[in-house]
């Protein structure tokens, strides 16, 4: 079964949702004239590439998924005649500025190009994702002449971007990093060490890798304090952008993994004849604050990779339950119907589809937030969409991906056996979800970060404003009064005073007791992420009413899913509100030897 982008759906979201058309409106896209005909243009052609170039790809590539040889890895069999296509149609440069050859298009429209990319073959898809990253960190962070010399070819898609840092012996304790940078006259730096889980970090697609790596100095300070960023090319590069010699940095082996089969993940060795030459990129120990801006945007990307695998696993589900006959129907029927007719499969189904649409809809309003923070004619309006999408960078990506996880295994159960067979595809999403909520931080590590960056550090603040923006939503539902609209209402202000419950409890408690609170962050950040995607729902419910007229199907269909989301998913808050209130300090009472 091919994959077929949701325009309908994803339109819907831009438009009603994310605010598309007030985006366009912002100073960087007056220019260029975009507006919401153009975007559906943008969005078509994207869709066209996914599903006739990427998606063909993706179960043969799963199958054979390419090889190593000596210090080179050949892609899987039609890889680099996409990656051709990828680059000639500019999709790398989407987001990215004109400045540097890029088109300089909203987050919003390049976050939902991205969506259709991954969902058609999400191991091609990390090489433009890492790319992406490490533009950001050298637009952020990079002096004027690396940025000339790097950004140009990377935007174009020529060369693409690797970000190196972990190592045998420090995996998201970046404390324990011991690659080395010793200095050379000429303001080069010599680098020596091993990276690994080092995505496309080797690879046959483009004429040059480049590598963000992060190392000590011989007199950096212990730590995180002392770590810098340095940008290390696969070929050195020449004043005039050509290629010169090939730089001391190796492929030794690459990882055969459970899932994303086709994206070839590399250990690397850097300096083991003589030293890699690596360009300081800003100041010395600066290295980690540069790597978060990588960190930051490729967090966000996976989240998306989270959608993208729901999406993809539903429809396969879906076209499956339609295909399959077995069993009478409950009502009464004489022969064997289609699965999807049986009352658990729909549910199924409707989980599936449920926390597909909500988490697309907060990860495309986040994106549109940044958009506002890049380029709102207030400060104060800068300011506040910037806090809401940094909140709401870990909810995407820690909620997002454990959902896909979640919905890829629904999808082999609706397969029934079937589903644990490989040939019917259904496997190879579950594998796929299965690293989402481990690489760029593991779901742990977005809770922790959900806790101390953006709950702690400002007391709570731009959770409470969250609040009552929820809220402004519940009056809207009161005022609507329809069945739809009390129901949704019941359940989403049961939810957003659990939200507002724990985020008091969080402020109140991490001092007296740390661990307890600690303890709790996972079921933190899946409530706040269920309230936050209720919220997203409720919004389209009351707008799928105002224009059911227009397209009933389409937009029935919207209000059934949000009342299954408020009926199944936002009905687990209150009971997560008590995981974290009460269930945290009992966590720790059990030594480690009971174990």
């Amino acid at each position: 079964m091919s994959y077929q982008a949701p325009l309908k759906e994803m339109a819907f979201v831009m438009n009603q949702l994310a605010g598309l058309s007030d985006v366009c409106k912002l100073p960087a896209y007056q220019e260029s004239e975009l507006d919401t005909e153009m975007t559906q243009a943008i969005l078509e052609e994207s869709a066209k590439f996914a599903q006739e170039v990427l998606d063909p790809l993706n179960w043969p590539a799963d199958c054979e998924p390419g090889t190593f040889s000596g210090d080179q890895v050949f892609t899987a069999k039609g890889f680099k005649e996409a990656y051709q296509l990828f680059t000639t149609g500019g999709w790398q440069g989407v987001f990215h500025p004109q400045e540097y050859g890029g088109q300089g298009l909203p987050k919003l429209v390049a976050t939902a190009c991205t969506e259709m990319m991954n969902s058609a073959n999400l191991s091609f898809s990390l090489c433009p994702l890492l790319t992406d990253g490490a533009i950001e960190a050298l637009m952020t962070a990079a002096s004027d002449s690396l940025k000339n010399q790097f950004l140009p070819n990377m935007i174009s898609g020529k060369w693409t971007g690797t970000m190196n840092l972990t190592e045998p012996q420090a995996g998201s304790d970046l404390a324990l990093v011991r690659t080395k940078a010793i200095s050379q006259v000429d303001g080069t730096y010599q680098i020596f060490g091993t990276k690994i889980y080092i995505t496309y970090g080797e690879h046959d697609l483009a004429e040059n890798i480049i590598h963000l790596v992060l190392a000590r100095t011989p007199d950096a300070p212990e730590g995180v304090k002392g770590i810098s960023l340095f940008v290390v090319p696969k070929f050195l590069v020449n004043e005039d952008s050509t290629l010169g010699q090939r730089n001391d940095v190796h492929c030794v082996s690459i990882e055969h993994k459970l899932g994303i089969k086709a994206s070839p993940t590399a250990v690397l060795k850097f300096g083991e004849n003589g030293g890699a030459i690596g360009y300081l990129v800003g100041q010395e120990n600066r290295g980690l604050e540069y790597m978060f801006i990588m960190m930051n945007a490729a967090r966000f990307n996976v989240g998306m990779q989270g959608v993208s695998v729901s999406e993809r696993a539903y429809q396969r589900a879906v076209q499956y339950a339609k295909d399959r006959l077995q069993s009478r129907d409950l009502a009464g029927s004489t022969g064997p119907v289609a699965i999807i007719h049986h009352p658990d499969v729909k549910r199924m189904l409707l989980t599936m589809r449920a926390y597909t649409q909500a988490t697309r809809s907060l990860a495309y309003v986040g994106a549109a937030a940044q958009d506002f923070a890049h380029d709102a004619e207030s400060e104060e309006e800068k300011l506040w969409s910037q806090a809401f999408f940094e909140f709401l960078v870990p909810i995407i990506k820690g909620f997002s991906t454990e959902i896909s996880v979640e919905v890829a295994s629904l999808g082999i159960q609706v397969h029934g056996g079937m589903g644990y067979i490989e040939e019917t595809g259904a496997a190879q999403h579950f594998r796929d979800a299965r690293i989402l909520p481990i690489y760029e931080g593991t779901t742990a590590i977005q809770a922790n970060d959900l806790v101390g960056r953006k709950t702690l550090r400002d007391g709570g603040k731009v959770a409470k404003r969250i609040a009552k923006e929820i809220e402004k939503t519940e009056q809207q539902l009161a005022l609507n009064a329809s069945e739809a609209a009390l129901s949704m209402l019941t359940y989403l202000k049961a939810a957003r005073g659990s939200f507002e419950e724990v985020v008091d409890y969080v402020v109140a408690n991490t001092k007296e007791d740390i661990k307890a609170v600690f303890g709790g962050s996972v079921a933190y950040l899946k409530l706040a992420g269920l309230t936050l995607s209720g919220w997203q729902m409720a919004r389209g419910l009351l707008i799928a009413q105002q224009l059911r007229k227009e397209d009933p199907d389409f937009y029935s269909a919207k209000i059934t899913t949000s009342l299954f989301f408020a009926e199944h998913m936002l009905t687990q808050v209150p009971g997560l509100a008590i995981a974290v209130t009460q269930g945290g300090k009992n966590i720790n009472t059990m030594s480690a030897e009971q174990f």
